[in-house]
């Protein structure tokens, strides 16, 4: 083995020792048991509630505020200051999430009006695109009544008018 990579064991197991010792369960002896000795312990009655002194001893951790005339004043200072910090930027992050929320809501708006802007559009194109085919349609025909009339003039032997179509 190298002796960088025996510093870095050496150096990640003295980092994770506290984590394990830590999170690590106290565990009871193990005991030998007997046939005869197969019953159960008993159950508390009641369970400690969670949060609890009781329920904070029985798992070994306890906790119990400093009364104030023995509290540090800069470590108060120092913790107020750092509770303001805290608010400050939490504040600052809702606002912004406040502000983003806006503009998404502000620009869907235009993104839908833009949308029905154009939906109109369309519908006005295919609008105009019908009357086109329908007038289109109506020209023709109306030629076609023409031709037949002049060729109709044309086999006859007295003179006839015709007029143009459309006019």
């Amino acid at each position: 083995m190298t002796r960088f990579t025996l510093a870095a064991v050496t150096a990640l197991l003295l980092a994770a020792a506290p984590v394990v010792a830590q999170t690590t369960p106290p565990q009871a002896p193990i005991q030998r048991t007997t046939p005869q000795q197969t019953t159960a312990p008993a159950a508390p009655a009641t369970s400690p509630t969670p949060g609890s002194e009781e329920w904070l001893r029985l798992r070994g951790e306890s906790y119990s505020a400093a009364p104030e005339a023995e509290q540090d004043p800069t470590e108060v200072a120092e913790t107020i200051r750092l509770n303001a910090g805290i608010t400050a930027r939490n504040e600052a992050a809702e606002r912004r999430e406040t502000e983003g929320a806006a503009a998404w809501q502000a620009e869907d708006a235009r993104w839908r009006a833009e949308v029905a802007r154009l939906e109109t559009q369309r519908a006005q194109w295919e609008a105009d695109a019908a009357a086109a085919e329908a007038a289109r349609l109506r020209y023709e025909r109306e030629r076609a009544a023409w031709a037949a009339e002049v060729a109709a003039c044309k086999r006859s032997p007295r003179s006839c008018v015709t007029r143009t179509p459309g006019y």
